[in-house]
């Protein structure tokens, strides 16, 4: 499905293919040699998403671009079925495994390596032709590698990036459930620009 969102459609090279249950919503441009696999969601809403020559995209991945920043992605990258990208930079050549996830602000560098479940957390730069480990968590600038049972000290240094400032614009509260109950509310205004999408074309 082609939607247009806020006036914005996106731009699909005709050498490009896009499966039937794939959805690609706003401001996206998609280059040749593309393939966008099944039940793929790629959505466009404070900021375009671009995705280079030659990538796949697997099924049922999730590419968004929110206020962060925009998501670019460059020539001759596979993006594994059920991986999440989000607000990222991700160039040439790299290859990111079923279930990884890439967080707002952060670049993964040329030729990089993202194994399967792995996370490159807020405004991580992953350094080129490096790997990181199943399950693994990468973050920081410089960047440092922890696996899943160091969350203490991973903790230490994600705190002081302030997850909700920078991705939903929301200052820390120090009452959880009323930080939750000002971010759906944010969430619920900001996504509500979504019921004046048009549908460009279905499959």
């Amino acid at each position: 499905m082609i939607i247009e969102h806020m006036g914005q459609a996106p731009e699909i090279h005709p050498d490009a293919y896009i499966a039937p249950n794939a959805t690609i919503c706003g401001n996206v441009i998609i280059e040749k040699g593309c393939r966008i696999m099944h039940g793929v969601q790629i959505i466009a809403e404070s900021n375009p998403i671009v995705i280079g020559e030659n990538c796949i995209v697997l099924e049922n991945a999730v590419l968004r671009a929110a206020a962060a920043s925009p998501l670019k992605i460059g020539n001759h990258c596979l993006i594994g079925p059920n991986a999440h990208l989000a607000s990222c930079t991700i160039e040439d050549e790299v290859f990111i495994a079923t279930g990884a996830s890439i967080f707002h602000g952060s670049t993964v560098q040329k030729g990089a390596e993202i194994r399967i479940n792995a996370i490159v957390h807020l405004k991580t730069i992953f350094p080129e032709g490096e790997t990181l480990p199943i399950g693994w968590i990468a973050v920081g600038n410089p960047m440092k590698m922890f696996p899943p049972k160091d969350h203490e000290e991973l903790w230490k240094i994600q705190k002081e990036l302030n997850f909700q400032e920078l991705v939903y614009q929301i200052n820390k509260n120090e009452n959880q459930e009323s930080e939750n109950k000002i971010l759906c509310q944010t969430m619920s205004n900001r996504l509500s620009v979504h019921k004046n999408d048009k549908v460009l074309h279905e499959f």
